[in-house]
C-alpha cells in the first residue's frame, strides 16, 4: 500500500473518528428523550450480549475439547488426566455464557418495568 493510500486511509478514520460523536450530542437541550430509545437500545445490547456469549461460549468448548480429545488419540491412557480438567474447563465456560443470560435477562426485566 502506497504512502497516499496509507494517509488517506488515516485521514478518513480520523475523520469519522471526530465527526460520528458529535452527532449523538446534536439532540437540542431542551428535547426530551424519549423512553423507547433507551428501552430499545436496552433490548439491543441484551441481544446482542447473548448472541456474542453464546457464539464466544461454543468457539471456546469447540476448541476445549477438539484438544482434549486429540491429547487423548495421541496418548490414550492419560485420557482420565485429560477428561476431568476439560469437563471442568467446559463447565467454566459455560458459566460465562449463564452469567451472559442472566444480564440479558435482567436487562430485558429492567426494559418491561419502564427503565
Amino acid at each position: 500500500m502506497s504512502f497516499k493510500k496509507k494517509l488517506s486511509l488515516y485521514m478518513a478514520i480520523i475523520t469519522t473518528m471526530m465527526v460520528v460523536p458529535s452527532i449523538a450530542f446534536a439532540q437540542a437541550a431542551n428535547a426530551a428523550a424519549n423512553k423507547f430509545d433507551a428501552s430499545g437500545m436496552m433490548g439491543l445490547g441484551a441481544g446482542i450480549a447473548i448472541g456474542i456469549a453464546a457464539l464466544g461460549g461454543t468457539l471456546g468448548q469447540g476448541r476445549a475439547t477438539s484438544a482434549a480429545l486429540e491429547g487423548i488419540a495421541r496418548q490414550p491412557s492419560a485420557a482420565a488426566r485429560i477428561q476431568t480438567p476439560m469437563i471442568l474447563g467446559l463447565a467454566l465456560i459455560e458459566s460465562l455464557v449463564l452469567f451472559a443470560f442472566v444480564i440479558a435477562f435482567f436487562l430485558q426485566q429492567k426494559i418491561e418495568l419502564g427503565g
